[in-house]
């Protein structure tokens, strides 16, 4: 209201003309000269230009109309902006804009380690126009760019958001994921006897989002019995036969509970016998779907019973419980319905990074990649973390990037670090659970816009949700809690 008032007043005064200086002269004034009174002429006041409203959303497609039939234009004053308008949030009280300066640790962090996982999200964000800007001016930047310089980019290029959870509060929880590595064969024998399940042929999948849009990031699995649609088959009815699985085992292991805390991870890699009991190749997998029934804690189920301590509740923990108590296993496996099923993954190609494909669909890349809930963050954004290492005080402050999910991740400062493959990143992973704080990053001049709200901007609104291949590619968390 304020720039139309504004605008209305300097139209007003732009039609008003100078009063008439007085004759200038010294001598006797001349002699009067009588005129007949008149009627007082009325001021003309020029008609008032009603000001441009202001844009609040995305701009209405403008109707044409035949050039013959056009009303001769009225001339609008405008005044140019004097810098460009920046996103206001709107009813969103758990996003905060902030300076960058004012990230714990900004200036500290090496940028050029988070840089490869950056250019990995604009090969994720590729197909959405929205971010095209902000990538193409990556790739302007010199080969390897140094610290300092991806700094100033990112300073340019965007703006940052203090995330809070919506009920309020900054802090949430960190943990960690890793990509594990197991020991299998392409044949059941004696030693590798846990079959590696594809997805079974009669599990559904029911998108609702053509009826109910709000329910887009929810898919339901089930499958038919008569004419309705009831649950997928639960953990222990795949085990004991109820799905339909035989001829679907990709590989088989020697470990179960390794194989439960593969399905945790939803990806892994299984180094193969080669039948002389030899180490072969490594078969990478990924996750393919999941049968739709929560995840349930087995450690918290095993503390819950007294049948270990929470200082005893760790992979280590379970699988030593398990070989005490070889006959309870199945029965403690079963108290978790979810079940993950995988697929065999390609090798990547050379410079596209090691690590395995998250939710964005590209290679995660150790301790710079993050799960996140997409609902509040963006995939493929840069976030700035604020958390601590895994059972210990120190700060861990820097770049990650949202390229993964996990049906575990709820909440807008919830996520879960990759820590990358191999036994000391899965030291880390299941050690990591702590308190943290994040800050996203989101392209300067774009609307930040979630499955809740949205803010309006200078540009058109944008989805970001539908950047993500599937809601849920892990439970996103160590299985342990």
């Amino acid at each position: 209201m304020r720039a139309a008032v504004l605008i209305g007043v300097l139209a007003l005064l732009a039609g008003c003309g100078q009063l008439p200086e007085k004759p200038a002269g010294s001598g006797t004034p001349p002699s009067p000269v009588v005129v007949p009174p008149q009627p007082p002429t009325p001021l003309q006041l020029p008609k008032p230009v009603p000001a441009p409203p202001l844009a609040l959303s995305a701009p209405a497609i403008p109707v044409v109309t035949p050039a013959a039939e056009a009303p001769a234009a009225e001339p609008v004053l405008t005044l140019p902006p004097e810098e460009p308008a920046r996103p206001v949030p709107v009813a969103m009280p758990w996003l905060k804009l902030v300076a960058w300066w004012q990230l714990p640790g900004w200036h500290d962090d090496d940028l050029t380690l988070a840089w490869p996982a950056w250019l990995q999200s604009c090969r994720g964000l590729r197909g959405n126009p929205a971010w095209s800007g902000v990538c193409q001016a990556a790739l302007q930047l010199s080969a390897l760019p140094e610290s300092g310089e991806i700094r100033a980019y990112l300073e340019k290029h965007f703006q940052a958001w203090q995330i809070s959870q919506s009920e309020g509060g900054g802090d949430g929880l960190i943990t960690g994921y890793y990509e594990p590595l197991l020991h299998g064969s392409r044949v059941p024998t004696a030693r590798y006897r846990f079959p590696v399940y594809g997805p079974p042929e009669d599990m559904l999948v029911v998108d609702l989002s053509a009826l109910y849009p709000e329910l887009k990031n929810l898919r339901l699995r089930g499958r038919l019995q008569g004419n309705k649609v009831v649950p997928y088959w639960s953990r222990a009815e795949i085990e004991a036969g109820a799905a339909p699985v035989r001829g679907k085992e990709l590989l088989w292991v020697d470990d179960p509970v390794e194989l439960f805390f593969l399905q945790v991870q939803g990806s892994g890699r299984i180094r193969l016998d080669d039948g002389a009991g030899k180490n072969g190749e490594i078969v990478r997998i990924g996750f393919a779907d999941q049968n739709g029934h929560p995840y349930h804690s087995i450690g918290k189920w095993l503390i819950e019973k007294g049948e270990i301590t929470p200082d005893k509740a760790s992979m280590q923990g379970i699988k030593e419980w398990g070989r005490k108590n070889p006959e309870r296993l199945p029965e403690l496996l079963a108290t978790n319905p979810s079940y993950v099923f995988f697929r065999e993954m390609p090798n990547p190609a050379p410079g596209q990074g090691n690590g395995p494909l998250g939710a964005l669909g590209v290679p995660l890349t150790s301790e710079r990649s993050i799960a996140v809930d997409p609902r509040g963050i963006p995939l493929g954004a840069p976030v700035w973390l604020s958390t601590t290492y895994p059972n210990a005080r120190e700060t861990l402050n820097r770049l990650v990037l949202a390229q993964d999910t996990g049906s575990a991740i709820h909440g807008n400062v919830r996520a879960d670090f990759f820590w990358g493959f191999g036994e000391e990143a899965g030291a880390s992973g299941r050690r990591h659970e702590a308190e943290g704080a994040h800050v996203a990053a989101v392209a300067a001049g774009l609307p930040y816009h979630s499955e809740r709200q949205v803010m309006p901007g200078r540009e058109s609104r944008l989805d970001f949700s539908a950047l993500h291949v599937s809601p849920g590619s892990r439970y996103g968390h160590s299985g342990l809690e």
